[in-house]
């Protein structure tokens, strides 16, 4: 399914590589497949993102395989892969996991939501004390182990495309009870890691947060936002004008 047209398409999706594959702590692996190896035991940060033929498809599994060996990892099947990989991918012995929606809106306007606490403060996330908190919100609200923690923060903050990111923290009280990460690419302003505390969930920080990173993409010159939406947030981003446009179905390869 196009996004509008193919060349839309083509800088959503590269937008969406750009910030899966900046999760890897080396540089990102451009062969016959686009893998990521973050080495967290969790499988959001270790994937395949794209394989370029599906002339090469058992030597994309197999090099996948190798590389992400010891890692719990997704393999990602987006139209940025060619026509019939979820099939190839069966026939090599994966299974799927699940699919999720991929929405997107033009950021020619942004509508401010009137539900926040008053006292809410969305900052951007600027030093490790912050990141560390950012990230042990969103990490607990995924159930990533608290143990993941700390390299996850140095993975954050030593991102080679960090110019291209803004983290964005929701502060009640002093504390961060909700986050996102806005990567702005490819005239795409690509939100992710849209997570609020389970205690200060229903009040309105999602809005918020949402709004604040349309905000930014808006400041940044990006022409659209795009992000990937849980059950959850499918409704959220609905009312800011989101609207589904493709998918993303995920599989897992056994080892």
């Amino acid at each position: 399914m196009k996004i509008w047209d193919d060349a839309e398409s083509a800088r959503v999706f590269a937008n969406f590589r750009q910030y899966l594959t900046g999760w890897d702590e080396g540089q990102p692996h451009e062969r016959e497949v686009d893998y990521f190896r973050s080495g967290l035991g969790t499988p959001q940060f270790n994937g395949v993102v794209r394989v370029r033929s599906l002339s090469t498809i058992e030597q994309a599994v197999a090099t996948a395989r190798a590389h992400l060996a010891g890692v719990p990892w997704w393999w990602w099947v987006g139209p940025d892969s060619p026509e019939g990989t979820p099939t190839a991918l069966e026939q090599s012995g994966a299974a799927e996991l699940t699919v999720v929606p991929v929405m997107v809106r033009p950021l020619d306007r942004v509508t401010q939501p009137s539900d926040a606490p008053t006292d809410l403060r969305i900052e951007e996330v600027r030093d490790l004390d912050r990141l560390t908190e950012l990230v042990r919100t969103y990490s607990t609200s995924m159930g990533i182990p608290s143990k993941l923690e700390a390299d996850m923060v140095r993975i954050e903050s030593k991102r080679q495309d960090n110019a291209d990111i803004v983290r964005l923290a929701a502060v009640l009280d002093g504390r961060v009870v909700g986050t996102t990460v806005v990567i702005t690419a490819q005239e795409v302003a690509g939100i992710f890691l849209v997570h609020v505390a389970e205690a200060h969930r229903r009040r309105g920080i999602g809005g918020a947060l949402t709004a604040a990173a349309l905000q930014v993409g808006r400041e940044r010159g990006m022409r659209l936002a795009a992000l990937v939406a849980s059950p959850a947030g499918e409704p959220l981003y609905r009312r800011f004008g989101f609207t589904t446009v493709s998918e993303y179905r995920i599989f897992t390869v056994p080892a």
